[in-house]
């Protein structure tokens, strides 16, 4: 099926209203998209943000009324006195197969590949792990992701116990288990985080090995391994929390954080961890040390 879309510059306060006013006008899908690649920092459970200027994209059959689109919408209160729009026709494709091209086998360290189920893995022999893009943060193509999982990579966690702290999709502790860890606790304030962890964990056949807890539910234990790939002000706020997730000696790894925001991050943790130099992938670090 052929299609059309219409793009329209909003802000943050029309974003929702323009996509109502879309939908009144017969428009199936809208999406919204960041309209100058400004980073924005994490919702909570439900919320929905938007960028201070968003792009939002409507998108209609190739038949439909335009014209009468762009007429309806000029009268509309939120873009009366601003209305910048572009038409496209969009190419006719099977989107869902151009969609999966986007996704190809991604190698971290010597012996971890994260891959799309669709496709085979490029090393049988190697340490895979099956993932699909989902609703849930993470697949290894982000910089912060990719930064925990070579450094999961990197340690012998052959029977250890790991923790994932803002566990989003699993993919990190899904990878701890396929390295060796005995037991993997994931824990992350959004119940959806946690049902995709666990379908995930049940697609790679380690589901026996991953337990998984919202904050007020988790039990007492100390793990060998912690990693928190979250955001900078959550880590620092939750400093506490984290280090106490830790056994003595035991590794930890925080990401999520902004090059600019990883001193105020490190001396939340330098207390009672003794940090290694930070790695930096662009404009993302990890922090890694061992606790004291």
């Amino acid at each position: 099926m052929a299609w059309i879309q219409i793009r329209i510059r909003a802000t943050e306060a029309t974003a929702d209203a323009i996509s109502d006013h879309l939908m009144d006008v017969g428009c199936p899908s809208v999406t919204f998209m960041d309209t100058k690649d400004t980073p924005i920092f994490e919702p909570q459970p439900g919320e929905i943000r938007y960028w201070a200027e968003t792009t939002v994209i409507g998108l209609f059959e190739a038949t439909h009324d335009m014209q009468a689109v762009v007429e309806y919408l000029k009268e509309q209160p939120e873009l009366k006195e601003q209305f910048h729009y572009k038409i496209e026709q969009l190419e006719d494709k099977d989107w869902e197969r151009e969609w999966m091209k986007n996704f190809q086998p991604i190698k971290f360290g010597e012996r971890l590949w994260i891959c799309p189920s669709w496709l085979d893995v490029p090393d049988p022999t190697a340490v895979n792990v099956m993932l699909d893009p989902g609703l849930a943060f993470g697949t290894g193509t982000h910089a912060t992701t990719a930064l925990c999982l070579r450094w999961l990579e990197s340690l012998d966690l052959t029977g250890k116990t790991v923790v994932d702290f803002g566990c989003g999709s699993g993919i990190l502790g899904i990878a701890a288990i396929k390295l060796g860890a005995k037991r993997v606790i994931g824990i992350d304030i959004d119940q959806q985080a946690l049902d995709a962890s666990i379908d995930n964990a049940q697609r790679n056949g380690v589901a026996d090995q991953l337990e998984v807890y919202l904050p007020e539910n988790q039990p007492s234990f100390e793990a060998d391994v912690v990693v928190a790939n979250i955001l900078a002000q959550p880590l620092r706020e939750l400093n506490e929390v984290i280090i106490g997730l830790l056994a003595s000696g035991g590794e930890l790894a925080l990401s999520g954080v902004l090059a600019e925001q990883a001193d105020s991050v490190a001396c939340c943790y330098e207390h009672k961890v003794s940090l290694e130099p930070i790695a930096q992938e662009g404009e993302w670090v990890r922090i890694n040390g061992v606790k004291n």
